[in-house]
């Protein structure tokens, strides 16, 4: 007796609650996951119950709060309707002829137009980035829009924080927006809070995590976007954050470790949709909105060069995985060549399968990703892929330590190139709110293409019986990473 309970019927009450649990479980985990995503999660409540369980509850979510949600459909449909007949682009015989169900997709998915008369310089020196942004700054007339993943005051990110004050001191009004969670774990967080309220600057967190002021989501949503928007004259887009290249930590400094990162610099109309981007996050954030005219904008924009460009916004605000979908699509429509540079490469099967199908078409296919990483379990996981990719025909190249190559770009064929935030893992395409850039104009994939030389040059290309010949352990810790990947 226990309790005053037969121990057989304490037995059929155990195995009642588990059944009902296990019910329970196969009923809410699966939602709009995929299969393997849902099977992961299932066996992880079921084989560690209470842990399993707390972690569904924190992590399980994979959208943002339904108001959000809202919020964002209102957006997009409001881009539609002002932006509707807006497409001013070059030639489009001279399109590839996949090009234009590319478009149309992220039309549909990001509500965004290809819009054209645009020019891009490319800026592949960490240092060199940071000084031609503020250097628009410091030219700035009526309005700075800066939003990035990471934002730091230091030494480096000194000049760039003094051009902000300068700005606001001039009459500019300047909006910055910032990550909470990923500028909060960056050392010297309180000393950034500081400088930014010596800017004068209006300034807020996204996505913070406070729930005693109503503030609260799956801790792990990340607005991952980097832009900085001039005047909608000049902007810029990429991946790199607002931080000194060593980011700080001590772990990066006792491993000299060192971010190499890439920007675009744009001009033309497209400025104005990257100022979309930044006005939706901003109401999205504070519930302000910006004084805009977006269709106005984006029409006249002025006359550039004949680079069309389109931006696609993602993130769990959006019923799809955007940014995964246009990658698809360039890898099903390739007929040559694709290069994909991504720091953290962990694919869902939709995405190692369209590069595989891609290889077997005969494109060649070239992936640069980094020889070292600075998160291990995302370092792991993406490395017990190569096997599977190098069957495939898939040549890697891994950047030299101590750099970590935090660019994100992919190139097709000769006229096609993306470029933003993003990175190709089930991170980006789920939990963070990314910005992709497509543009087509083979000026910017030759430019692109070239600094992909560059990386070529330094890196050390693998080969499969290499590969296969690495440590049991280092196998072993892939493989177990490669697990955990799944539970998003």
């Amino acid at each position: 007796m226990i309790f005053g309970i037969g121990l057989d019927r304490l037995v059929i009450l155990a195995i009642v609650i588990i059944d009902l649990s296990c019910l329970l479980i196969i009923i809410l985990v699966p939602g709009d996951r995929r299969p393997t995503a849902a099977m992961a999660w299932i066996l992880a409540v079921i084989l560690i119950p209470v842990l399993g369980a707390l972690f569904f509850w924190l992590i399980g979510e994979t959208k943002l709060p339904r108001r959000w949600r809202a919020k964002q459909e209102n957006i997009d449909q409001l881009i539609l309707e002002t932006t509707h007949g807006v497409e001013r682009v070059s030639d489009s015989a001279t399109w590839p002829e996949w090009f234009h169900g590319v478009v149309q997709l992220n039309r549909n998915l990001g509500s965004m137009p290809l819009i054209g008369s645009n020019s891009a310089t490319l800026i592949g020196d960490y240092r060199e980035s940071i000084t031609a942004m503020t250097e628009a700054i410091q030219d700035a007339k009526r309005h700075v829009h800066a939003e990035f993943y990471i934002l730091s005051y230091d030494s480096t990110t000194a000049s760039f924080f003094e051009a902000v004050r300068e700005a606001v001191v001039r009459g500019v009004t300047v909006r910055i927006l910032f990550d909470h969670v990923a500028t909060l774990r960056v050392p010297g967080y309180r000393r950034t809070l500081r400088e930014l309220r010596a800017t004068g600057a209006q300034w807020h967190p996204m996505l913070p995590i406070q729930p005693f002021r109503g503030k609260y989501q799956r801790p792990d949503f990340r607005n991952h976007r980097k832009l900085l928007v001039v005047d909608e004259s000049v902007g810029f887009l990429g991946s790199q954050n607002m931080i000194d290249s060593h980011y700080h930590r001590r772990k990066n400094l006792r491993r000299g470790l060192t971010w190499q990162d890439v920007m675009a610099r744009f001009e033309g109309p497209v400025v104005a949709g990257i100022d979309v981007v930044f006005a939706s996050d901003w109401y999205l954030t504070t519930g302000d909105s910006v004084d805009q005219n977006i269709g106005d904008a984006l029409e006249h924009g002025g006359e550039r060069q004949n680079l069309d460009c389109q931006l696609l916004p993602s993130g769990p605000g959006y019923r799809h995985e955007n940014n995964l979908k246009l990658f698809l699509a360039l890898l099903y429509a390739a007929r040559r060549r694709v290069v994909i540079a991504s720091p953290y490469f962990v694919p869902d099967e939709a995405l190692l399968y369209a590069i595989s199908g891609a290889t077997q078409r005969g494109v060649h296919v070239e992936l640069f990703v980094s020889e070292i990483g600075d998160q291990a379990l995302v370092y792991h996981a993406q490395r017990s892929y190569y096997e599977a990719l190098l069957r495939a025909g898939v040549d890697i190249y891994m950047y030299p330590a101590p750099y970590i190559l935090h660019a994100k770009h992919v190139t097709v064929d000769e006229d096609v190139a993306v470029i933003g935030s993003s990175n190709l893992d089930i991170r980006s395409f789920m939990l963070n709110m990314e910005v992709s850039m497509l543009v087509r104009g083979a000026s910017f994939v030759r430019d692109l293409r070239a600094i992909e030389d560059g990386y070529r040059s330094k890196s050390h290309k693998v080969t499969l019986d290499e590969w296969l010949m690495r440590p049991v352990r280092s196998k072993f810790l892939d493989n177990l990473a490669r697990l955990t990947s799944a539970l998003q």
